[in-house]
Order: C-alpha cells, then structure tokens, then sequence
C-alpha cells in the first residue's frame, strides 16, 4: 500500500534507527524517534567505525563453529561464548550451527552483496541533505605472519568482491607493509590492500545524523522503553511505555519501526519475527601512537581492527556472546592489549583512554532483519551484526522505500524479518 506521509514511530536512535527516520522523513512523514537510553546508546558509539562494503559477509560460516566451542576454555578468544550466557542462547547458538556451511555463507554472501554495494551512495545522499559528520574514504590494510595465514581471507574477499562491486584486491610484501601501515613490527610479513573503503567516528557520526534529523523537523526522545506496538482504531498503531521520569507513555501513529539493536526481539516477537538473535559485544579503547596510523589497519587472525583517531589510534574487537546490559569485562580489554603487542610499534599501552562494550546484534543466520512484520505497518530493522555502520544507512533508504511505495526493494528480498 502507497503512503503519502504520515505519523512515523522508530524505536531505537542508533546508526540503523536514525537513518530509518531521516529517510522516512525524506518520504514526508512527520517523524518521532524513541530510545530508553539516548543517541547511540547502544552499539553506535564506539567500535572501528568502519564503512567495508568490500568486507560484509555472514557471521556463520564452516569454521567459525569449531573456533566458537573451542572458545569456551579460552578467556582471552577473540570470539568468546561466556558459560554463563549458554542457558540463555542455547536456541541461538543450534540455529547458528545450522547455518555454518560453505553452500549457506555463499547465499548470504550474495544477498548481502546488493545491499551493500550502495552504502557509500546512501552515505553521499546523507552527506548532501545535510549531516555535517564526514565519511573518509580510505582502502583497508590488512597484515599477516604469512601467505598462508592470508589465504582465508583473501578467498573470502574476493567473494564479497566478486558477488559485489568488485572490490579491488592487491597483495603487499612486507616492505610494502610497512610503508602502508608504519606501526606494524616486523612479525607482520605479508598484506593485503582492500580498496574503495572507509571509516567514521562513530559517535560523532551518529550525534551528527540526529542533529540533521532534528533540524529537519524530528523529535527525538531519550529515556523512553517500549513496552508494546499494538493496533489502534482503524490503520493505526499504538505505542506504549514508560518514559524516565515514571509518566506512562500511549501515543498512536500510522507506521512503526523496530531498530532496538541487541533489545530488537522483546519487542519484534510479538509481532511474528522468530529467527534468535543475540548480543555479540564488542570492546574498544584508543592508545596513544608515537606516529600516525595512516589507515584503517585489520588484523584478521586476532580479529582486531585500528583506525586512526586524533589522540592515536583506536583498537576494536572481540564478539564476546553475553547479556546486552552486561557490565565491561576488563579482562576482555587485557586480551586485545595482548594479542595487539606482537604486531603494533610505537603504541602507548599505559595510555588507555574511552574504554567502550557495546552489544551489536547478531541474527543466527547472519543476516539483517529489514522489511514489514506480521502485524500491518510495524516494520523491522535490524541485526546488522558487525556491519551497523555500513548497512545503517542504505537500511533506512530501502526501508523508507519499501514503507512509502508498499514495492519491497530487491535488495531486501532475504531479509524478510518473519523468515
């Protein structure tokens, strides 16, 4: 059904929620945006910030499961199944497993590829209608002991190249590596280049893109849970919760969106989306670096990711599986720091500063929740996984697409929220 406009609900002011309501507004809808905890209090704030359309790819893939138990023993893994969070995952982790074949991650591969290829588009359309915040283009380095250590990752990118844009990729000699990347010691023997990327400061990214949605028009209102979306008299919707102050919160609209992050299934369920969902948490922090990390800098077998800040450089990584609201685990910082010392010259570990957990969340089989649900006009968006920041905006473009025309994009054929 075509909408001209109308009252628009987003629950959830992260990357994905934000740009779901800046493009609802493009659409003409008149548009609130609510949030229990604020812009990007989720997984928006921290993290590498990367934009690598070049990168995204299911989670669940053949040997992730076998590393993923082996974890269980491993405090220090870079992805880590805490035993404590097994009880209430268990659902999670066996549709997980079902979705860890070569012939599964090859299709998700291929239905993340469309979707993909136009986030630096959905980026400038961003950029031009008024978000201040920049997006710095910039090709992904990634170092290795050896040849043989790259081969995974080189045959995974040259699918996601191959199924995309195809994304260029090159090799580089250790000579080659260092003059890319001059932080990296002399264990770092080979690389690889990953061109036609970017990265973003988080935070600063997203605060942008709700002040831009502000002066548009937009309310945004923090302290606010969500307790249910219900029908109404007629076409309409009811939202109701609580807001921070104790006040119950009951107000009706004509289309609403579901983009909690990691809290996605409290309220997605009830309206017919099934597939488990996790939090895989993230951890971050920024160093001080005795010269400047020229680029985005990926680590695959440590799964750590460092991008250039002003103070230094900041360290990204672990999926560690547990509760969303789930206190920092400092033991989780100490392994990065760990793993990281081997491979990085010239970084100040005394120097520790913006330590950051945050839940990204993750679908079982790897892929986004993007499109209508089981009751009429709630809609779904989320599980971006690792790629929020990439997908976030080419989801609220599509989305507010498919909302306003009632014509589904071919992009988001595989992401129906009720598969």
């Amino acid at each position: 059904m075509t909408r001209q406009g109308g009252r628009a609900a987003v629950v959830g002011a992260g990357i994905v929620g934000l740009s779901v309501a800046w493009f609802l507004q493009e659409r003409g809808f008149e548009v609130t945006v609510l949030d229990s905890r604020g812009v990007a209090g989720g997984a928006s704030a921290g993290n590498a910030g990367w934009v690598t359309p070049g990168m995204v790819s299911p989670l669940p893939e053949p040997g992730v499961l076998g590393y993923a138990l082996r974890s269980l023993a491993r405090r220090d893994s870079p992805l880590r199944v805490a035993p404590t969070a097994l009880p209430g995952i268990a659902r999670f982790l066996a549709t997980f497993a079902l979705n860890c074949t070569q012939a599964k991650w090859q299709r998700g591969v291929a239905s993340l590829a469309g979707t993909a290829a136009l986030a630096m588009d959905s980026y400038d359309l961003l950029k031009r209608g008024g978000v201040a915040a920049g997006l710095r283009p910039a090709a992904v380095v990634m170092a290795f002991r050896d040849t043989a250590e790259a081969r995974p990752v080189e045959h995974e990118l040259r699918a996601t190249g191959a199924a995309g844009k195809g994304y260029r990729v090159s090799e580089l000699s250790q000579r080659e590596l260092r003059e890319e990347r001059s932080v990296l010691s002399a264990r770092a023997r080979y690389g690889l280049r990953l061109t036609g990327q970017g990265y973003l400061d988080p935070l600063a990214y997203t605060q942008s893109l709700a002040e831009s949605f502000r002066s548009r028009g937009g309310q945004i209102r923090s302290g606010v849970r969500i307790d249910a979306v219900r029908p109404a008299i007629g076409p309409r919707l009811t939202v109701t919760g609580t807001a921070a102050e104790a006040d119950a919160v009951e107000a009706d609209f004509d289309v609403v969106v579901l983009a909690a992050g990691a809290w996605l299934s409290r309220l997605a369920e009830p309206v017919g989306v099934r597939l488990p969902l996790a939090a895989g948490r993230g951890y971050s922090f920024t160093v001080k670096t005795a010269t400047p990390l020229a680029g985005p800098l990926y680590l695959p077998s440590l799964r750590i990711a460092c991008t250039p800040v002003a103070a230094g450089m900041r360290l990204a990584g672990t999926m560690e599986f547990r509760s969303p609201d789930a206190p920092l685990d400092r033991r989780r910082i100490d392994a990065i720091i760990r793993s990281a010392q081997d491979y990085l010259e010239g970084a100040d570990w005394g120097s520790i500063s913006e330590v950051w957990v945050g839940p990204r969340p993750v679908t079982a089989d790897g892929l986004p929740l993007i499109g209508a649900t089981s009751l009429p006009g709630v809609y779904a968006a989320g599980g971006h996984g690792m790629w929020g920041m990439t997908l976030g905006p080419v989801t609220g473009r599509l989305l507010a697409e498919y909302i306003a025309t009632g014509d589904r994009p071919a992009e988001l054929r595989d992401f129906d929220p009720c598969r």
